[in-house]
């Protein structure tokens, strides 16, 4: 049990955290939203390449944010530093809709970017902790089903609110329920030290040394590489399937509600993952995963009639979003309590290098004019890559077994 818990707290941990990673998802789908507004603002003199630039520059925020505060909550406590990241990330939203221009709009989006990337590492960390015995998968993938909630309002909300009230407000729309957040995460969110599993005073202070030491340098890198694949898939995925579709000969509206398919595949596979890791197991789960996404996305080079390419969509969006959050779910269980937010931030700040490559890969093969069916067999090797890498995660030091985290309730 962890420290400082109290029953009536404990109960808070979980929707706590799926909303604050729900107001992630919104934050970092804002820019695609707004972006089309921006490009056709004359007073800033925005161009595409100066707006994949400002992505970049956020998601590079993002990076070092996750890979930052993996150290600082192993020491000074969750709930102080999840308390930390949503304050910057939601002030710095704010102040993005009093943006004068480019530069400083892209310098706010990347200071955001700190507190964006700080989320999600911590919120894993303390659902795992406070999860059931046997549940960390479930608990996991369900604390992920709040990015893509978050990120199908934005949608929504932007073509409600832009053309009224235009790009600004919706960058105080999302950090306005974030500050209101703040205060319920002060009075409610139970602080979690983990200093059940920790060994040493030296590895207390230096958290980031455990994911190198011990026998675990060989399983962070089959982390790192899995997790740079998988949001490698998400970002070129959700940036580039309906251009994609659209050069396999799809009509525009066919390509765009295939990527609202993939993401409703999406939600569906992380329901079904976390229940299916608990049963089977994380690892034969994860390998599973990797593969059958490699297997669909190669599917979808084949240009399908009417119904069949929805349901080819959908299948590869069950099985690609969920591999990513699976590793996410592997590294909670895999390392000391101790260490877990840090395994978490690395595995999450590497894995933003494959959010940038992504879209760069997409494009490039776009510019090519090779897209399709290249670009589908180009994601499948990635894919492909992803499960190899999960096969070289130790099992001498895993955490597989759930009866060896300590910290659950």
């Amino acid at each position: 049990m962890a420290d400082g818990a109290t029953a009536s707290h404990r109960g808070w941990v979980a929707p706590l955290c799926w909303l604050v990673v729900a107001l992630e998802g919104f934050d970092i789908v804002v820019l695609g939203v707004v972006l089309p507004s921006l490009l056709r603002a004359t007073d800033w003199g925005l161009t595409p390449g100066t707006a994949s630039l400002i992505s970049a520059v956020g998601l590079v925020g993002i990076g070092v944010g996750a890979l930052s505060v993996g150290p600082l909550a192993d020491l000074i406590g969750r709930r102080r530093t999840m308390l930390i990241a949503v304050v910057t990330f939601s002030v710095l939203t704010l102040l993005c809709a009093f943006a004068t221009g480019p530069l400083v709009f892209a310098l706010l989006r990347f200071l955001a970017g700190l507190g964006l990337g700080g989320v999600l590492p911590v919120a894993l960390a303390m659902v795992n902790e406070f999860s059931r015995a046997g549940r960390g998968g479930s608990a996991t993938t369900i604390l992920m089903t709040g990015y893509h909630v978050g990120a199908v309002l934005t949608a929504l909300l932007g073509r409600l609110v832009i053309p009224g009230l235009g790009w600004q407000a919706m960058f105080v729309i999302g950090a306005l329920p974030a500050l209101a957040l703040v205060p319920l995460i002060a009075a409610r969110l139970p602080e979690s030290l983990p200093g059940v599993d920790r060994v040493t005073p030296s590895a207390s202070r230096n958290p980031v040394s455990q994911l190198v030491r011990g026998g675990y340098l060989r399983s962070s890198i089959a982390f790192w590489v899995a997790s740079f694949m998988g949001l490698l898939l998400v970002y070129g995925l959700n940036t580039w399937l309906p251009e994609i579709m659209l050069a396999a000969g799809y009509q525009l509206g066919a390509a765009l509600t295939l990527l609202l398919v993939l993401n409703a595949g999406a939600v569906v596979g992380l329901l079904v993952a976390g229940r299916v890791a608990d049963r089977i197991g994380i690892r034969t789960t994860t390998i599973g995963w990797f593969s059958a996404a490699a297997l669909f996305l190669a599917l979808l080079s084949i240009r399908l009639p009417g119904v069949g390419v929805y349901v080819s969509v959908l299948l590869a969006g069950v099985f690609v979003f969920s591999s990513q959050v699976l590793v996410y779910a592997w590294v909670s269980r895999h390392y000391p309590a101790s260490a877990r937010a840090s395994a978490l931030g690395a595995a999450s700040g590497v894995g933003r290098l494959g959010a940038i490559s992504g879209p760069l890969i997409g494009g490039a093969l776009l510019g090519a004019g090779i897209a399709y069916p290249w670009g589908f067999y180009a994601f499948a090797a990635v894919a492909l890559l992803g499960a190899v890498a999960v096969v070289g995660v130790g099992r001498e030091d895993a955490g597989d077994r759930d009866s060896a985290d300590t910290t659950r309730v």
